[in-house]
């Protein structure tokens, strides 16, 4: 099968488009291929020239990390979850994630994501949890915190969001989940959090909804923005 893969060497220089033809089976993930591209010393491409090993990132590949976030065949997806025998076509596109700035090859950087929650003061801090009336409410808040909290900030959410540009005021969909975890679990904080959630995502999210198709952890967005909004409402009326 054929593979092309955009590549770039730096940061500032041209982004290019490299063919592969490897010997794949059905079973193999797009990791597995881009590991398979790089085993030998002599890496060569589609028309048998020598050339550099392919930069990308892995740590578990297990879908637990989201370190090899990338686009394939125009979706974002992760690499090690990417099964070879899912895609269609007889050739594949591998290329780094757009909204992220690329420092080689499908290598991006991601900083901004977490840059973003640290400017908010995004954390649980001291656990001061709000005191639901039943044990039955209690139980399904533990579900959805539980849920909430499985966000990888692999940025793909962000990669397939109309509303997120190089996170300058609109944080995505992560921050969302993120406003709803820490709000739950610190009565404290859930005003401020309340205030930084209507300001970077509430009054700007278009709720294309295309976030949730692309979690790698299926983390149910929308249940956590309901219930931030209804937090709003509340506070508003307060």
């Amino acid at each position: 099968m054929k593979f092309k893969v955009l590549r770039q060497a730096q940061k500032n220089t041209v982004p290019y488009w490299e063919g592969f033809d490897v010997d794949v089976t059905d079973d193999m993930t797009i990791a597995g291929v881009l590991d398979h591209i790089n085993y030998n010393d002599d890496v060569i491409d589609d028309t048998g020239k020598k050339t550099s090993r392919i930069g990308w990132e892995c740590s578990c590949l297990q879908g637990m990390c989201g370190s090899c976030a990338m686009v394939i065949n125009g979706v974002p997806a992760l690499a090690c979850e990417t099964m070879v025998r899912d895609l269609e076509g007889k050739e594949i596109t591998i290329r780094p994630l757009q909204k992220f700035p690329v420092i080689h090859d499908l290598i991006v950087d991601r900083t901004i994501i977490h840059e973003n929650l640290k400017k908010i003061n995004m954390y649980i801090e001291e656990y001061k949890p709000v005191q639901e009336k039943k044990l039955k409410d209690r139980e399904k808040e533990h579900v959805h915190q539980y849920e909430a909290a499985k966000c990888l900030k692999c940025g793909l959410c962000l990669e397939v969001c109309p509303n997120y540009v190089n996170g300058n005021n609109f944080f995505g969909a992560l921050f969302a989940n993120d406003c709803y975890l820490v709000s739950s679990r610190n009565q404290s904080k859930s005003n401020e959090i309340i205030q930084s959630y209507e300001e970077h995502f509430g009054k700007t999210c278009s709720k294309a909804f295309s976030c949730m198709e692309v979690c790698p952890m299926h983390i149910p967005t929308l249940a956590s923005m309901a219930k931030m909004n209804r937090q709003s409402i509340h506070t508003s009326l307060l």
